[in-house]
């Protein structure tokens, strides 16, 4: 299983770099572990697009490397933490993508301006703000989980964002849409005019038809192909 669970997280990794998550060596996914020893990660010092099943490895809540090698990553945290708080969370996901980066510290809140929007909003994506710095120990990790609360995603202001889902594929989509809709934002803001957008009874109308977990099921599968 341990070895299943290795190949997820290196196909996660590598999808993510494909869709313009790749940020040098920076940006991690995880899946709990199914046994609750903690979660797996890929080793510190791989970028996400070089992550194979052997740059894998599991890290407990203490941030102790149980099984495989290398280094771990200094915000395990992050993912530990926001493990603990959500038990409905299988796995999460930090990156830092360009343009929700940017939206986030422009202070604007995401608007539904597009289909990707509609995954998260309303209500309002929340931000955490308390630090830009690095998310390195359990007590920042829990404030990180405590703003998430029950959403789906997260700005991590000045630094990046967080996604998590019930499994790796949903939080690697969430990931993916929600830079999406920040990139979408950004280019509705940027050509001027006044911009619209659906109000929230069309947006919770169009989360249910287009985001069902078998369509994000499909999407996730349409990512992988892309990698050949």
């Amino acid at each position: 299983m341990s070895q299943d669970i290795r190949e997820l997280v290196s196909t996660a990794s590598r999808v993510l770099a494909a869709a313009g998550h790749d940020d040098f060596v920076w940006g991690h996914a995880s899946v709990r572990d199914p046994e609750g020893r903690g979660v797996w990660i890929k080793q510190a010092g791989w970028g996400l697009g070089e992550v194979s099943a052997d740059r894998v490895h599991l890290v407990d809540p203490a941030g102790r490397v149980l099984e495989g090698d290398g280094p771990r990553h200094s915000e395990y945290p992050i993912h530990t933490e926001i493990m603990a708080a959500r038990p409905d969370a299988g796995a999460v996901v930090h990156t830092h993508p360009a343009h929700a980066v940017a939206l986030a510290a422009t202070g604007q809140p995401l608007r539904p301006v597009s289909h990707a929007a509609n995954l998260f909003v309303p209500p309002e994506v929340p931000a955490y703000s308390g630090t830009a710095d690095l998310i390195l120990t359990p007590e920042l990790g829990k404030q990180v989980a405590t703003t998430l609360g029950d959403a789906r995603a997260l700005f991590l202001v000045n630094h990046g964002i967080v996604a998590v889902g019930k499994d790796l594929p949903t939080a690697v989509v969430t990931a993916v849409l929600l830079e999406e809709a920040c990139r979408q934002q950004l280019l509705t803001h940027s050509a001027g005019g006044w911009p619209v957008w659906s109000p929230p009874a069309e947006s919770e109308s169009k989360r249910a038809n287009i985001y069902a977990d078998a369509a994000i099921g499909q999407v996730w599968a349409h990512l992988v192909r892309q990698l050949g």
